[in-house]
């Protein structure tokens, strides 16, 4: 076990991810090492998700192996969204923790990681303060998790939307919103260290500046940074809200060429009634109208959404109103999530009716709906050329993904020969399968 070492797991969503490299960042610039081998560290810290129950049991699980395998010497720091959630009550049930960091104050990370050091104590030291500090940047981390030639930037923290069933604004508080100049500044430093491609994330990023006075803060952000880094290739927006993409949007969107025609919404559902007892905007004639108006102004937009199925009072014809509506709009990616009953919630007193086995048949209903579409989509492109950003590269076979695949949750480009990893090269598209696509270079085919 080395000296001033650590091991950091993360766990959940990019943005915790972020989170985890920016605690990172500050570990590394106090003179600590990074470890693979959590046996080998003396500090090691478990970046928790606390958003949904398999999420919880995921996270008390690591905490758990990773107490019970602890050495002399070695000390074990729960951060996160499940610290945050339920703070004094993790440490109760996992024995073993010498610290509690909460999502509001992750920068501190040093200071904890100085304070369990000083030696044993019977209560684990606890930095769990209730308002948040992200828009300050007072610590001079940068906000971004780095992944090859794609880095996640996050904009804003936080939320301050009233949906029922989520318990981020237990866990985060409001929506804080970071400086457009930080941003901008960031997009600079990753750009000239090879980054290529910005995937914009925060629990909702069309809320973006409106705790700053901003009107379509959004869109300014994004005509900002188009502006001030025009030599980035790829600026991919994520974790849009509906009823909060305008028409500025549509058109930044549909001008600016670095800006991906790419969008995640994610929707939750399709039924009025349903909608309303979630508190999400309830309108569908505005998702239709949206969606047609952006596909006109985007023709080659790729629309990614999630939905909840199962959710308290959901009955066989609100359902059928999800299901038929996921016929109708033939969504490039959509996924599903059974309701996951989550105390605190304003959902809460509804209880969670809906027998389990319901919920997985109208889960596995809507995913064999949704396969042959995302299908078909997939086989419209073949014969096409889509530039690929490449990732890997195995035994003749490059891996990349298109303008359609955001990391980690869409799918990947096959390319047949190899390709430089980093780089952005045309593919000529040569075949379709339910997620991927496989392709040729598309220079090959000419020098043919």
């Amino acid at each position: 076990m080395a000296k001033n070492t650590f091991h950091l797991v993360s766990m959940g969503c990019a943005k915790n991810t972020v989170d985890s490299d920016s605690m990172a960042q500050l570990l590394l610039r106090d003179g600590y090492r990074s470890m693979d081998d959590p046996d080998k560290a003396a500090v090691l810290i478990v970046n928790t998700c606390g958003f949904i129950g398999p999420a919880k049991e995921e996270s008390y699980k690591v905490l758990g192996e990773l107490a019970a395998s602890k050495r002399s010497g070695q000390v074990l720091i729960a951060a996160g969204c499940l610290t945050q959630r339920y703070g004094v009550e993790v440490a109760q049930k996992v024995q073993g923790i010498d610290g509690i960091l909460g999502t509001r104050r992750w920068m501190d990370i040093v200071q904890v990681v100085r304070e369990v050091r000083k030696g044993p104590r019977p209560q684990p030291v606890y930095h769990l303060p209730e308002t948040a500090t992200v828009g300050t940047d007072e610590d001079d981390a940068m906000r971004v998790s780095v992944a090859g030639a794609s880095a996640y930037v996050k904009v804003a923290d936080g939320c301050r939307r009233p949906c029922a069933f989520c318990a981020i604004p237990l866990i985060k508080g409001t929506a804080v919103s970071r400086p457009v100049e930080s941003i901008i500044n960031e997009a600079r430093i990753l750009r000239d260290n090879g980054v290529r491609e910005l995937v914009l994330i925060a629990q909702d990023t069309t809320d973006y500046g409106h705790d700053l006075g901003m009107k379509e803060g959004l869109a300014t952000l994004l005509e900002q940074l188009t502006d001030s880094v025009p030599d980035m290739d790829w600026i991919r927006i994520m974790y849009a809200y509906p009823g909060y993409v305008t028409d500025r949007l549509i058109e930044v969107m549909a001008t600016r060429k670095q800006i991906l025609p790419y969008l995640d919404m994610p929707l939750q559902h399709a039924h009025p009634k349903t909608l309303y007892r979630m508190k999400r905007p309830s309108n569908i004639d505005w998702v239709h109208k949206t969606l047609a108006k952006m596909r006109a102004a985007i023709p080659e937009l790729a629309i990614r959404t999630t939905f909840i199925v199962g959710y308290p009072g959901e009955t066989d014809e609100e359902f059928q109103a999800l299901y038929d509506f996921v016929k109708d709009i033939r969504f490039d990616r959509a996924g599903a999530f059974e309701f996951s009953f989550e105390p605190g919630t304003t959902s809460a007193p509804l209880g969670d009716p809906v027998p389990a086995s319901v919920k997985l048949e109208r889960f596995e209903r809507l995913m064999e709906l949704q396969q042959p579409i995302s299908l078909q989509v997939n086989q419209s492109y073949v014969g096409k050329t889509l530039d690929v950003l490449v990732e890997g590269f195995n035994d003749g076979i490059a891996v990349g993904r298109s303008y359609r695949d955001a990391p980690e949750v869409d799918g990947y480009v096959l390319i047949e020969g190899q390709a430089e990893v980093g780089d952005i090269v045309p593919v000529r598209i040569t075949g379709a399968m339910t997620y991927d696509l496989t392709g040729v270079p598309a220079q090959k085919l000419i020098t043919l």
